[in-house]
């Protein structure tokens, strides 16, 4: 696999996500803010990816949350971007706005800096949300630690791609 821009580890899970979703002939979307695109990116090193891609969007500020996923401004301003509910907004917006079948969304604080004592550096929420589902989206929150920025989007990156698995 050297001849991929990401990690063995990320292609690999990527190579799975591919294939499983094609297999069972499901179209997957991604929503992402910290990750600034490497889960879009992981599943296009991919050949056979246009058949379960559907769309990416990289919503990293707030205002391109609201406009282009459909997340509530009060979400934001009383939860923040890095919480349950705006991920769930950005999945559901995810499904919304794409032919996919299942999204993912992701949205943390790489670090270095931009932690709070609630939510520190290393805090990386996600949330899947089905087309066919009712009720609300899937939703967790993980603290990865100050592992570095790099090595916290690679971590999220990797729980992202799980979360795309039929």
């Amino acid at each position: 696999m050297a001849d991929s821009l990401l990690p063995d580890d990320i292609v690999a899970l990527a190579r799975r996500v591919v294939e499983e979703n094609a297999a069972a002939g499901r179209k997957v979307a991604v929503a992402e803010s910290c990750t600034g695109g490497l889960v879009a990116a992981a599943l296009t090193e991919i050949a056979g990816s246009s058949a379960v891609l559907d769309s990416g969007f990289v919503t990293y500020s707030n205002e391109a949350k609201q406009q282009m996923l459909g997340v509530s401004g009060d979400i934001i301003e009383t939860f923040g971007a890095v919480s349950i509910a705006c991920v769930w907004a950005m999945a559901k917006g995810a499904i919304d706005r794409s032919e996919a079948d299942v999204a993912v969304s992701i949205s943390g604080i790489a670090g270095p800096g931009g932690g709070s004592e609630q939510k520190p550096v290393g805090t990386v929420v996600f949330a899947r949300s089905r087309r066919d589902e009712n009720g609300e989206p899937e939703g967790e929150m993980r603290h990865f630690g100050d592992l570095g920025r790099s090595e916290i989007r690679r971590q999220a990156a990797l729980v992202a791609l799980e979360l795309l698995l039929p």
